[in-house]
């Protein structure tokens, strides 16, 4: 049996992008078309896009001089290892790399993210909280939501505690750190080009790490803090940076990006899903997400990229419709001591 949606109960799909009648609040006309797609402002994309590119620019003209100029979230995955040769080649930035070692990052992503950062010339530190406490989170919300329903429309409950984890402890270095800029190499398809450069409120910021923090302190208690910030970050002594995703305003193209990163000795790894370039945790939480909500949770993503023309709508479906390797799944499970 498939530990997908099978082809019996495969839901009815927007005509235009790939949301299935599954996903929550979608709507359609009588052509099939989703109102995500009707409310989509897609014409306006170049205009954006040169403005957004003009704003960093005059950001980063702002921001130089520090002891680094930047800390880059780097999963080793294909956009981030672009997102993080662009900072460095086309922006000269002084760029600290950081990694959050999960306890499910392959062997190849390893390779990859030293020959990456080794080529680039830049300083990396690879980050790996006790796999105890994230086995605890992992497996726990692989039988729990525990984060707000809206969060589950764009990842799996368990890609949101792990990318909870890393957003927070990335945001305490930067500010003990005094780094301007923290940067994300997130897709078109996941972040709107009006969030890709973010200056980081501080009491939204504290409302937000609420929202996230106080269930996992539930489900793995007080060795959680060393995550995320505590409350002598919030006092005004320290300036909070901005958030920036690049890859929301420059020229996205997987092909080009396969090819420059290729250059740098980048290998995509086998043991992953077809969504994922870098974790392996990434197959589990699929699964789960498919037969907890009965959409894919990357359906937001891939339907985002092929509304604004970064991707073929029959190479998303595929995407979709790919069945996770078991034996990936099983192995994961096993490591979280899950049956």
């Amino acid at each position: 049996m498939s530990d997908g949606l099978s082809a019996e109960t495969s839901p009815k799909i927007c005509s235009v992008c790939v949301l299935p009648e599954t996903f929550p609040g979608i709507r359609f006309n009588s052509a099939g078309v989703c109102n995500f797609c009707l409310e989509s402002q897609s014409a306006r994309r170049q205009h954006r896009k040169t403005e957004y590119q003009a704003k960093f620019a005059r950001l980063i003209q702002a921001n130089r001089g520090g002891t680094y100029d930047a800390i880059m979230c780097y999963s080793g995955g294909k956009d981030s290892t672009y997102t993080l040769k662009i900072l460095k080649e086309k922006y000269t930035l002084s760029v600290l790399a950081v990694t959050f070692d999960n306890g499910f990052v392959p062997d190849q992503t390893r390779r990859n993210i030293l020959n990456v950062v080794e080529r680039l010339g830049v300083d990396h530190i690879m980050f790996k909280p006790n796999l105890r406490v994230l086995s605890k989170i992992f497996g726990y919300c692989a039988e729990h939501e525990i984060f707000s329903a809206k969060s589950a429309e764009r990842a799996s409950t368990i890609c949101t505690a792990c990318m909870s984890i890393i957003k927070f402890t990335t945001l305490r270095l930067a500010l003990e750190q005094r780094v301007p800029l923290i940067a994300f190499g997130w897709s078109p398809g996941q972040a709107p080009i009006t969030s890709s450069i973010m200056k980081n409120n501080p009491g939204m910021v504290k409302m937000m790490q609420k929202a996230v923090f106080d269930p996992l302190l539930e489900v793995a208690g007080p060795d959680i803090r060393p995550y995320f910030l505590e409350e002598r970050h919030f006092s005004g002594e320290y300036s909070f940076p901005y958030n920036v995703h690049p890859l929301a305003f420059l020229d996205y193209n997987e092909a080009a990006i396969y090819a420059s990163i290729e250059e740098l000795g980048w290998l995509a790894p086998a043991d992953v899903d077809a969504n994922s370039t870098n974790c392996s945790l990434n197959s589990f939480a699929n699964v789960v997400h498919k037969k907890r909500l009965r959409f894919h949770p990357y359906a937001f993503e891939l339907a985002g990229l092929v509304r604004e023309g970064y991707m073929d709508r029959s190479l998303a479906l595929s995407r979709l419709q790919s069945e996770e390797d078991p034996r990936i799944v099983r192995a994961v499970k096993e490591r979280l001591n899950l049956r």
